[in-house]
């Protein structure tokens, strides 16, 4: 757990206190943010997921756009001016008054949230190599839900004082912690020897950087990238579908809602970073993902099952589908991060980084309405309907995955490095 909150890599380190704090921001506006938008700003339910849902696709565009820039101008570079408008975004709530302001501001914010995701991931896909990529990242995970999970504590400080003058300070706690996390990266490519060369930023008398081949022409990456943002979806069905499950379609007291992200966060904290150890191989990754989706598909039975059982059994019920269900979001991330990484060219990964981000910011913006019109619409026959989804996107993935590590293996660079060792 210490390597985990103090690394000794100075960038990791970085990342790590950035994540803590932007994440403890998020988890404070996740709290406070539906009844902010209701209660404060006096927006409707309907007209708020309106409003989200078009700064769903400014995060969609941003993505790949964060990722190219890294490319372009060094990732610490728009990791640190992303986080820095993403945070005056957010204190910029404080003055919405309408839905038109409202938009606007969602849109940079949720757009500069996507700019800071593509590079974290690039500055982690040049900076680290191999095994440590996945482990990273999968270290920083955990800090991001442990942080949100408190965010979200400090956020019940606002619900409980439930008035106006209250929701206000809280957004503004939020604007401060996100202005917080822009400091760990300050500086970052002067203080760290080698950086500056490693995230490709050129430097007086060195050669123009290669110009690496672009994502969308690599059908291998863009298939991978849509399957598992097919995958992320799970994100929606938990973050969405489980809630309103439980309030309105079983006999399980509505507080199983927080019991079981209680439950999920303990499990991710716990088992992330093992169950990241060899997705740096393609084939153990693509097996991962595909290990996921099935895990997937019987938590969501589990779930569905639940909506017929008496209150009891009903909680007992959703305590093993939680269970399960956080296997295969735990498998799933680990084995799409080796995939996003390793299947990346490294002449523009940051690039390649946006590509695969883009396609959880389709997840986050489709998922919502994906799983109401399955699971909520349908029971048990709409949770079945989501199980296959997510079984099929991952039997997909890892068929792609063989194939892209027998096509690597057959490589003329890998024969004669083969050959080599002989």
């Amino acid at each position: 757990m210490t390597r985990t909150i103090l690394p000794a890599d100075p960038v990791e380190r970085a990342l790590t206190f950035t994540t803590l704090a932007g994440s403890m921001a998020n988890g404070v506006f996740y709290g406070v943010s539906a009844l902010y938008f209701t209660r404060v700003i006096g927006l409707s339910a309907a007209s708020v997921g309106v409003g989200l849902t078009i700064a769903g696709a400014a995060g969609v565009v941003a993505s790949y756009a964060g990722g190219r820039l890294s490319d372009l101008v060094g990732a610490d570079r728009v990791l640190r001016w992303a986080s820095v408008a993403q945070a005056l975004a957010l204190l910029a709530y404080v003055a919405a008054a309408g839905w038109s302001s409202f938009v606007a501001i969602a849109c940079a914010a949720v757009g500069f949230r996507s700019l800071q995701g593509s590079a974290k991931s690039a500055l982690l896909a040049r900076w680290f190599t191999g095994p440590d990529r996945v482990a990273v990242r999968a270290r920083l995970r955990v800090v991001m839900n442990v942080s949100i999970g408190l965010g979200t504590l400090a956020a019940g400080l606002a619900l409980l004082v439930d008035t106006r003058a209250a929701y206000q300070a809280a957004m503004v706690v939020v604007g401060l912690l996100a202005l917080l996390s822009v400091l760990p990266v300050l500086g970052l490519r002067e203080r760290v020897p080698g950086l500056a060369e490693a995230i490709g930023v050129r430097t007086p008398g060195t050669p123009a950087a290669v110009r690496g081949r672009s994502p969308f022409r690599d059908p291998t990456y863009l298939s991978v990238s849509a399957l598992n943002a097919v995958i992320a979806m799970q994100f929606g069905m938990q973050s969405v579908g489980v809630p309103l499950w439980i309030a309105g379609h079983t006999d399980a007291p509505a507080v199983m809602i927080s019991v079981l992200l209680v439950l999920n966060t303990v499990l991710v904290a716990s088992l992330q970073v093992r169950a990241a150890r060899g997705t740096d191989d393609v084939l153990v990754a693509g097996r991962t993902v595909r290990r996921a989706g099935g895990a997937l598909a019987v938590g969501c039975l589990l779930y569905g099952a639940a909506g017929s059982l008496g209150a009891l059994a009903a909680v007992l019920v959703l305590l093993v589908a939680e269970v399960v269900a956080t296997l295969g979001e735990i498998w799933a991330e680990a084995g799409a991060w080796g995939l996003a990484f390793e299947l990346a060219d490294p002449a523009s990964v940051g690039a390649y980084q946006g590509v695969s981000q883009m396609g959880y910011a389709i997840a986050g913006m489709l998922a919502p309405l994906v799983v109401t019109a399955t699971a909520i619409d349908h029971g048990l026959l709409g949770w079945a309907a989501l199980g296959c989804v997510f079984t099929v996107a991952g039997i997909a993935v890892a068929a792609i995955a063989r194939h892209a590590s027998a096509r690597a293996l057959s490589s003329p660079a890998a024969i004669s490095a083969c050959r080599s060792t002989q």
